[in-house]
């Protein structure tokens, strides 16, 4: 099953409105991705606590086998 990175994008962003999301593909195969999101929703939180909304927002594609490894970058914005 391939990876859709705007799909993976849109899925971020919905979870965190108004998040600057980008999604790269590390390795070119899928295997190891990468996401670097800024978003105030971060404001208060810690670095783990950042990162787990990131990948709950993807949690799908994690559990259906698509992602194996998401790398995850986050800042706060506003």
């Amino acid at each position: 099953m391939a990876v859709d990175l705007a799909e993976l994008k849109g899925m971020i962003e919905a979870a965190l409105p108004g998040a600057s999301v980008e999604v790269f593909d590390e390795d070119g195969g899928g295997q190891h991705l990468r996401a670097v999101v800024a978003a105030a929703q971060f404001e208060g939180l810690s670095r783990i606590d950042q990162h787990r909304l990131v990948k709950a927002a993807v949690k799908t594609r994690f559990d259906d086998g698509t992602i194996h490894a998401l790398s995850v970058k986050t800042s706060v914005t506003g």
